[in-house]
C-alpha cells in the first residue's frame, strides 16, 4: 500500500531548520563583538574602558571598572562611573579634572574596549555554554547564537529565567522557532542577569514491526502516523491496526492502549507495532 511522504518531509524540514540555526549561529558571536554599544549601555564592574582627554595625551588610560563602579584616573584618582552611559561618565571625569584645578576645559571621550558587566547565561544543550556579555537587550535567538547555537541533542523549547523587580524572578518556556520568526517588537527581549537553558530534545521510541526501530527526536505536534514514517514504515508483517502506545503517567505508572494515526505523541512515548495475523 502506497504511503504519503508528506509527514517525512515535514519532520525532516523541522529538524533541518534546527541544524541550520545552529550552523548559522557559529558566526554570530564575532559579529556581535564588532557591534558598537548603543548610548543606552550602562557601564559596570568588569568593563574595560579607554579614556582620553583632548590635547592631553598623558591623561589617556585604559582601565577596568572596579567592583564599586569606579575607575582610577591620573591626577584625580577614583571616579564613579558605574551605572552611567559613556557620555555621562565622560562628563563626570571632565568635571573632576576641572574641579581639581588641573584643566580649565576637559573634552573627555570614553570608549568601551571590553564588555563584561552586562551578561546573560546560556546553559544546557548548546555548543558553548557559559556567560556572554551583551551591549543591548537581545532576543532569545541572538543569545543562543552567542553560545554557538543549539547542539544536535538540544530541544527547541527552552526555559528563560528573567530577573524582575525586587529580586523576583520569572520563568517561562519559549519556542525558539517561534522567536526566530517573530516580527519586530514581538520577540522576547533579554537583559543582563537573565538565563536561557536549552534542555535535551524530547524523544519517542518505536519498536516491533517497523523497518528502523529505535529512539527518535520528538518534533512538535508529531502524530503516530508521522512517527511510523520516521521509523521507516511498517515491515511486511506489520499492521496499522496493531499499534500500541505505552505512556508513563504523572504517578509513574505505565499505561498501554491502542493508538490511532492522528493521535499526537508525548515525550518518552513508546510505540509498539504488532504483527498482523492476516
Amino acid at each position: 500500500m502506497a504511503r504519503s511522504t508528506a509527514p517525512v518531509l515535514g519532520i525532516a524540514g523541522a529538524l533541518l531548520a534546527l541544524v541550520a540555526f545552529g550552523a548559522q549561529a557559529q558566526t554570530a558571536p564575532a559579529a556581535a563583538a564588532r557591534t558598537p554599544a548603543p548610548e543606552e549601555y550602562r557601564l559596570g564592574a568588569g568593563d574595560v574602558l579607554r579614556i582620553s582627554v583632548y590635547n592631553q595625551p598623558d591623561l589617556q588610560t585604559e582601565v577596568e571598572v572596579a567592583e564599586g563602579g569606579t575607575v582610577a584616573m591620573p591626577l584625580v584618582g577614583d571616579v564613579q562611573v558605574g551605572g552611567k552611559t559613556r557620555t555621562e561618565a565622560a562628563g563626570v571625569i571632565g568635571e573632576s579634572l576641572k574641579r581639581g584645578g588641573f584643566l580649565k576645559e576637559a573634552d573627555v571621550v570614553v570608549r568601551v574596549i571590553e564588555y563584561r558587566s552586562q551578561q546573560i547565561a546560556v546553559l544546557g544543550e548548546v555548543a558553548k555554554p557559559g556567560r556572554y556579555a551583551i551591549t543591548r537587550p537581545s532576543t532569545v535567538a541572538e543569545v543562543i547564537a552567542f553560545a554557538g547555537g543549539i547542539s544536535p541533542k538540544g530541544g527547541y523549547i527552552v526555559t528563560v529565567v528573567q530577573a524582575g523587580e525586587n529580586g523576583v524572578t520569572r520563568s517561562q518556556e519559549v519556542d525558539v522557532n517561534e522567536q526566530i520568526n517573530a516580527g519586530a517588537g514581538k520577540a522576547l527581549l533579554l537583559r543582563a542577569g537573565d538565563t536561557v537553558t536549552v534542555p535535551p530534545a524530547p524523544v519517542f521510541y518505536i519498536y516491533g514491526e517497523v523497518r528502523q526501530p529505535g529512539a527518535y527526536p520528538l518534533v512538535s505536534n508529531m502524530t503516530v502516523m508521522q512517527a511510523l514514517s520516521v521509523g521507516g514504515g511498517l515491515t511486511g508483517r506489520g499492521t496499522e491496526r496493531g499499534i500500541r502506545i505505552e505512556r508513563r503517567g504523572p504517578d509513574g505508572t505505565v499505561k498501554a492502549y491502542t493508538a490511532r494515526g492522528p493521535e499526537r505523541l508525548q515525550p518518552n512515548d513508546v510505540l509498539r507495532i504488532l504483527e498482523s495475523w492476516f
